[in-house]
């Protein structure tokens, strides 16, 4: 069952994705799966390679753009904005339960130059919470 939160017009962020989600990803317009779960963190898990199969079979792109136990970085932040900067389709950023994703998609909202409050409450409408990083949205904000 899938459990798509749109944070943004075109962005949604989910947990762990299957096989199966596909499908439903391709039926909601997405045109850009973004994976931001580690390979191996659960091996049970249908790792990056299957979801890429799947979804280039289904004409969806791809990326991966992992984040580990380590937090994030300014070069997945980039990473970030460029794979949505070049979407031309909808976007579904997938992790263990959306909740890295969530944070990175804040980062390079904030680093792109929303307002940190505007991306916080569209995070808390989808159901995930950015005062983890709320510094660094701040910090990436002013610049």
């Amino acid at each position: 069952m899938t459990d798509f939160r749109k944070l943004s017009d075109s962005v949604s962020a989910s947990p762990q994705i299957t096989l199966a989600d596909i499908a439903e990803a391709k039926a909601a317009g997405v045109g850009l799966i973004i994976n931001n779960r580690p390979d191996g963190e659960d091996p049970s898990a249908p790792q990056g390679d299957e979801i890429e199969s799947a979804a280039k079979a289904a004409g969806i792109d791809y990326i991966a753009i992992p984040i580990g136990h380590s937090g994030f970085s300014e070069v997945q932040v980039d990473q970030m904005i460029a794979a949505l900067d070049a979407a031309s389709d909808n976007v579904l950023a997938y992790c263990r339960s959306g909740t890295r994703s969530t944070l990175l998609w804040a980062l390079a909202q904030a680093k792109s130059g929303t307002a940190p409050d505007d991306i916080a409450a569209k995070a808390v409408a989808a159901g995930y919470d950015v005062s983890p990083v709320r510094p660094m949205l701040d910090m990436l904000a002013a610049r």
